[in-house]
């Protein structure tokens, strides 16, 4: 059994970037990180752009225009503007080559053929953005590694882009074992439970993004076992087990993964929930065998595989974020294991909740956070200062 930091280095050192390139329609690659350079094809604005609603002017020294027409925007008109001479223009609109400032419409007096400006002072290229003000055509747009979010997508779209080369998330392969387990929507025969470990799995990689994903149960049967795993270890990027993975007379995974010489990185953290954790690698594939207890599973997700699923995106930032809180209930410690419990973090406060068990999901449905006891931590009082793991939700 070794500790939940070296268990975490261990994660860390092991799994490594995929960086594997992957093209993607611009509209599905939010999230994603880009694999090359971005440059742009054009010059955006591609052309002299009002910024508002008013009036492009030829200057002169009146502060009488003559007016000569107006320009919406998407006219690809141009028309040649003589000193003294106005044109109705409005946000979006191209501006002609020949005037020389945008005055907003609120200064303006309109009558008829003719507008009078206030006597406020109008400086040259006021209210007009330059054709390639945000970037030009061939420039860098977006450097590799940047994330695609949605203002990224936007800026991407707006210079024309529809695809982008990207870094390929990892396929996951979620693998539940148990023959205790039936469907949900079916009869409950007496001894059986619903499955639910697969679903909640799959929701917590759907809440971060990863969506390559395929679901696989099996029988507590070794040859089924092994068969199944040996298939996805040799296809997925990542593979993650619930249950199984203790020394019962039933548990075959642990074997299993042991005759498919899978290199075993460690098996069983000093920690509650989740000590029955093992983490192990094979060529490029990483394995995870979760517990089967859904409240251990999920912590270990959250502590363990997240990790890993962010090294494979090559990210910096691979942890969850923490911070500190002031206790705003008490806690009695049993044993003498590192916990992760289950807590509702507000306005600087945790409060811890009621139902630990590593097989309750009903206190984690209300969670927020986790709240970390360390080892020689047997006690939570009020307002004591706590460490606090704020989840993704």
């Amino acid at each position: 059994m070794i500790s939940i930091k070296d268990a975490i280095q261990l994660v860390k050192s092991n799994c490594n970037p995929l960086l594997k390139e992957v093209i993607k329609p611009l509209e599905k690659s939010g999230n994603y990180r880009l694999y090359k350079d971005v440059y742009s094809p054009i010059d955006m604005p591609p052309f002299r752009q009002s910024a508002m609603d008013g009036y492009a002017l030829n200057l002169h020294n009146s502060t009488n225009y003559k007016l000569i027409g107006e320009i919406k925007a998407g006219d690809d008109a141009s028309p040649i503007l003589k000193i003294g001479e106005a044109i109705r223009i409005f946000t979006g609109s191209p501006v002609p080559d020949s005037a020389n400032t945008v005055i907003m419409q609120e200064k303006v007096i309109a009558n008829n053929a003719t507008i009078s400006l206030e006597k406020s002072a109008v400086s040259i290229n006021q209210n007009i953005r330059p054709k390639g003000e945000q970037v030009t055509k061939g420039d860098l747009a977006l450097k590799k590694g940047t994330k695609l979010t949605p203002a990224a997508i936007g800026y991407l779209t707006g210079l024309g882009i529809t695809e982008v080369s990207v870094y390929k998330k990892p396929s996951i392969a979620i693998v539940t074992t148990g023959n205790e387990l039936v469907e949900a929507g079916q009869s409950l025969q007496y001894g059986k439970i619903y499955e639910s470990n697969s679903k909640m799995l799959q929701n917590a990689l759907y809440n971060l993004k990863f969506y390559d994903l395929t679901i696989h149960k099996i029988k507590d049967d070794y040859d089924e076992t092994q068969s199944t795993l040996n298939k996805l270890i040799n296809t997925k990027d990542l593979v993650l087990i619930s249950g199984g993975i203790s020394v019962g007379d039933y548990d075959f995974v642990g074997k299993a993964l042991q005759q498919l010489n899978v290199e075993q990185c460690f098996y069983k953290v000093m920690q509650k929930p989740g000590k029955p954790l093992y983490f192990g690698k094979k060529d490029s594939t990483t394995i995870f065998a979760l517990p089967g207890n859904p409240a251990a599973a999920l912590t270990c997700f959250y502590i363990y595989v997240h990790i890993a699923l962010q090294k494979m995106m090559n990210n910096t930032t691979v942890e969850l974020p923490k911070t500190e809180a002031k206790s705003n209930s008490t806690f009695n410690k049993t044993g003498n294991r590192p916990q992760f419990l289950k807590a509702i973090y507000k306005d600087g406060m945790a409060t811890i909740l009621e139902g630990q068990s590593s097989a309750m999901l009903q206190t984690f449905a209300l969670s927020n956070a986790l709240v970390f006891m360390p080892e020689d931590v047997n006690q939570i009082n009020l307002n004591d200062t706590l460490e606090v793991i704020l989840l993704p939700v």
